[in-house]
């Protein structure tokens, strides 16, 4: 009796452990490479301050496409409104 108690309970300790969580690999983690930033010699300077210069122009340009967009946004939505109470 007291060897079948102890076999009993091996192998009870082995079902247990055999269900027990898994261990997981750790996860891999990843590093960017570095950002490397180049600056531009003294002699291309002028270049760069043209081509500022000209985004500056086109994001003016932008701005006022947005306004106009926004203006006729809200045109919409007056005209959907008053289309709304038309029906009623």
């Amino acid at each position: 009796m007291n060897k079948s108690l102890v076999l009993a309970a091996i192998v009870a300790a082995v079902a247990l452990a055999a269900c027990g969580k898994k261990e997981e690999a750790a996860p891999v983690v990843v590093t960017p490479p570095p950002v490397v930033v180049v600056t531009p010699p003294a002699a291309d300077a002028s270049a760069a301050a043209g081509s500022a210069s000209d985004a500056a122009g086109s994001a003016a340009a932008a701005g006022a496409a947005a306004t106009a967009a926004t203006s006729a946004a809200d045109a919409a939505t007056q005209a959907a409104s008053a289309a709304k109470d038309a029906v009623k």
